[in-house]
Order: structure tokens, then C-alpha cells, then sequence
């Protein structure tokens, strides 16, 4: 027992360097950002931000994509093989500084779902194939493994992962609540990447900036505050925000291989129950808790009938307020300047996207046809949005109504991150067996 709490305390310790390495690279980015303040203008001209991307033969694009497959086959086998957490640590500290800080957060099958949409709903949008490769190849890896991608290879995980050091159990009711949230914003990023407005994932991602050196001030403080809260609640932006964990969640419940606590069979020695950080261990349920099969038929009943009404009503709310979503867009928003600057007729300076616009030559006219084109685009969209949203809800209802019995310790397959964690506090080893009491049936009680 001494030599194990020694070995966890220098576990903590090495933790605590490299994450301190981490914290000095973080500092030191925003630090050499802030050294050179941007200049100011009376006029009220805002510079606009500018990303400096390396160019690069395509040649290390596929240099990269193979040490990707290389990492991701190997952080599968330390998850389902080995079943090493130190060696799934270690993996991850290499992609957070090579997938991370050296290739600036460039690999990124997080953000690459924005370019799968914008190729599919905009025939004029070349997109490289490498984009389509790190967008397939986890949820390939997924669908047999399970999410050994969270495990060890993406680097916005891994930067989280240093920072639970005292992480808490959520309520159940404030996950799924929570859990609603990368619906929505997978949803929204669907629709802007459709309509070619923006690729929000990518803009509004908390730890790319600290990767490339390029952040807001704003969202530098908000990836502060996701690290901060990652002490205590592991992983926040992966279990709360992510859009890309809504297609692994939903593959890896389908995998055909997937991370399990026990290497054989489980005895319910309950070591493992408050090991995982991220809640999802599914304890074994008896069959005293299930419910009445006839109260269970009408709730699902209920569903039936709440979820078809709830993908219209939020549909044709969502639909409602599709002009508001459109103003994201920048044609859509210009217009809608030009059009209040030629309503009012005042000679108050227009901003320096209306002029810039009129010295292009376009007339108002066409701007306001592709403008009313977008809206279009927006209403359908929204629309869509709406009763995706309706859709996920209801079957979150549903799914919380129907009992599923369990007699062991597993992974949940869609929830699981495969980070290993729990393979430490399981005493059973490989083949073992579990003694069971035969117990005689009393004479006449027999099955016919």
C-alpha cells in the first residue's frame, strides 16, 4: 500500500511539471501577443484579425496524416491491448505538443466537419483530402475501438486532461442538461458552414488560440476559465461543448471493440466506481429498480407523441428568428447597413465596409437579391436546426424512461473517453475466473 500511494504521488508530481511547462508555453504566447499593442484609430476603423498560416508542401500533409493513424494505433492499442494508462498519458502529452503546439492546432478533425458541410452544400469549395481523412479516420477508428481519439490524440483534450487534479461527480440531471449544449452548437455549425458564413467551431475554439498565437482576448479568457474548471470538472469543453464528440458519442455506442474495466469478469469489488473522472462507469443496477413494464409502455407512449410535437414547435420557433441568425453572415448584415443608410438619408459617415462596397462597383440591387437568396437559406435552415434540436430532446426523454439491467462495472461505450484511468483500480487480471455457488433446485421446481 506505501509504494502504491508513492508511486500516485509521483504521478501527481510529474503531472504537475508538465503542466507547468504547459502553463509557462501559455503565458509565453500571451505574453509575446500583448508586447506589441495594436494601434488606434479615431475613425473607429477596428483592425481586423489576421491568421498567418505555414506554407508547406502537400507532401508533409501527408506526413502528417500518417503520424496521425500511427498515434491513433497506438493509442488503441495501449487502450484495448495493453491496457496502459501511463502509456495513453504519455501519448497524449506528444500530441499536445506536437499536434498542439508545433502544427498550431492545424489537425484538426474537430473543425474539419465544417469543411465536409461546406463541400456538400457548395459545389465551388475544393476540399483537400486530407481534410476528409482526419474527419473519417477517427470515427473509423471509433466505430471499432471506441473513442481512443479522446483518448490520447487530440490535442484540445489534452491540454484539459492535465488540469483534473481534483475533478467532482455531476449530478445526473446536470449532464444531460449539459449534454444538450454540443447538439446545438454542432447544429449551429452545420448551418453557418452551409450557408458559407463562418466556421465558428474553428473562430470561437478556447484553445486553438493558445496553439497559434492569434486569440482574442476574450476567448483566451475563456480558455483560462475551461482550464481553471477542468480541475474540478474534467474536461468541460469534451464532455459540455464539443461538436465533434456528438458523432463519436454517437458511433462509439455502435463500436465493436471498446475499452472494459474488468479484462475478464467482473466481481464487484466496487474499486473502480469513483475512478472515472468524467461519470461514465455504469454501476450495476438490480432487478429490484426495474420498472412496472406497463408504466414504462405508456411513458414511451408519451415520447411517441411529445417528440414529433416538440421537432415542430422548435422548428417553427428556430424559424422565427432566422434573421437574426443571418446577421452572422456578412452580405446579409451589409445589406442590411446600406438599406438603414438609404432609409435615414443622413450624411453621418458610412462604415468602411459600406464604402468599400460602393466603390466595388456592384449595385444595391444585387446585393440585396444574394442577400435575400441567403435568408432564404437561413429560414430552411433554421428550420432544420429547430426540429434537430426537438429530435435530440425528445429522445433524451425517451431514452432516460427506458431501463436497461446491468449486473457489472462497465464503460459507458457512448460516454467512455478510453482514457484508461479505471484499468488501474480493477484487481481482476487476465483470464481469471469468477467462482460461482451452485445452488440445487428444489425437487419438483424443475423446468419442464
Amino acid at each position: 500500500m506505501f509504494f502504491k500511494h508513492r508511486r500516485i504521488a509521483m504521478k501527481n508530481r510529474l503531472q504537475i511539471i508538465i503542466l507547468a511547462l504547459v502553463i509557462s508555453l501559455l503565458t509565453f504566447n500571451a505574453f509575446s501577443i500583448q508586447r506589441f499593442p495594436k494601434p488606434e484609430f479615431d475613425s473607429g476603423y477596428k483592425t481586423p484579425a489576421v491568421q498567418v498560416s505555414k506554407i508547406q508542401p502537400a507532401v508533409f500533409e501527408f506526413l502528417d496524416l500518417g503520424l496521425f493513424i500511427l498515434i491513433m494505433s497506438l493509442v488503441t492499442w495501449m487502450v484495448l491491448k495493453k491496457r496502459s494508462r501511463k502509456g495513453v498519458f504519455w501519448i497524449s502529452v506528444f500530441s499536445l505538443l506536437y499536434f498542439g503546439f508545433y502544427r498550431n492546432g492545424c489537425i484538426c478533425p474537430v473543425g474539419s466537419v465544417q469543411n465536409i458541410t461546406m463541400a456538400i452544400f457548395n459545389p465551388g469549395y475544393t476540399i483537400p483530402l486530407t481534410a476528409i481523412a482526419f474527419f473519417i479516420i477517427p470515427l473509423g477508428f471509433t466505430l471499432f475501438f471506441g473513442r481512443t481519439f479522446c483518448a490520447g490524440v487530440c490535442p484540445l483534450g489534452a491540454i484539459q486532461d492535465l488540469f483534473a487534479f481534483r475533478p467532482i461527480s455531476l449530478k445526473p440531471w446536470i449532464r444531460y442538461l449539459f449534454g444538450l449544449i454540443p447538439f446545438i452548437y454542432l447544429g449551429l455549425a452545420i448551418l453557418y458552414s452551409a450557408t458559407a458564413t463562418d466556421f465558428i467551431i474553428c473562430r470561437y475554439d478556447p484553445f486553438v488560440g493558445f496553439f497559434r498565437h492569434n486569440a482574442s482576448s476574450m476567448m483566451f479568457a475563456i480558455g483560462g476559465i475551461l482550464l481553471v474548471t477542468g480541475i474540478f470538472i474534467a474536461r468541460p469543453y469534451c464532455r459540455f461543448f464539443c461538436p465533434y464528440g456528438v458523432l463519436l458519442n454517437l458511433v462509439s455506442r455502435v463500436s465493436r471493440r471498446h475499452l472494459s474495466i474488468a479484462p475478464s469478469a467482473c466481481i464487484n469489488c466496487r474499486l473502480c466506481e469513483n475512478s472515472c473522472p468524467y461519470d461514465a462507469i455504469d454501476k450495476p443496477t438490480g432487478l429490484e429498480v426495474k420498472n412496472d413494464n406497463r408504466e414504462l409502455v405508456k411513458r414511451l407512449i408519451v415520447y411517441w407523441f411529445i417528440t414529433p410535437a416538440l421537432v415542430v414547435l422548435l422548428g417553427w420557433t428556430a424559424s422565427k428568428y432566422h434573421d437574426s441568425l443571418a446577421l452572422v453572415n456578412f452580405k446579409v448584415r451589409l445589406a442590411k447597413e446600406i438599406m438603414l443608410l438609404e432609409k435615414t438619408e443622413s450624411n453621418v459617415t458610412p462604415p468602411i465596409e459600406v464604402t468599400t462596397f460602393r466603390s466595388s462597383g456592384v449595385s444595391n440591387e444585387a446585393l440585396y437579391s444574394e442577400a435575400a437568396a441567403i435568408l432564404e437559406k437561413f429560414r430552411i435552415g433554421s428550420w432544420i436546426l429547430g426540429g434537430f434540436i426537438g429530435l435530440v430532446f425528445g429522445m433524451t426523454l425517451a431514452r432516460l424512461t427506458i431501463y436497461r439491467y446491468k449486473n457489472d462495472y462497465t464503460a459507458n461505450k457512448g460516454l467512455c473517453l478510453s482514457c484508461a484511468r479505471c484499468v488501474e483500480y480493477c484487481p481482476v487480471k487476465e483470464g481469471d475466473t469468477v467462482e460461482t455457488e451452485v445452488v440445487p433446485v428444489p425437487v419438483g421446481l424443475e423446468n419442464p
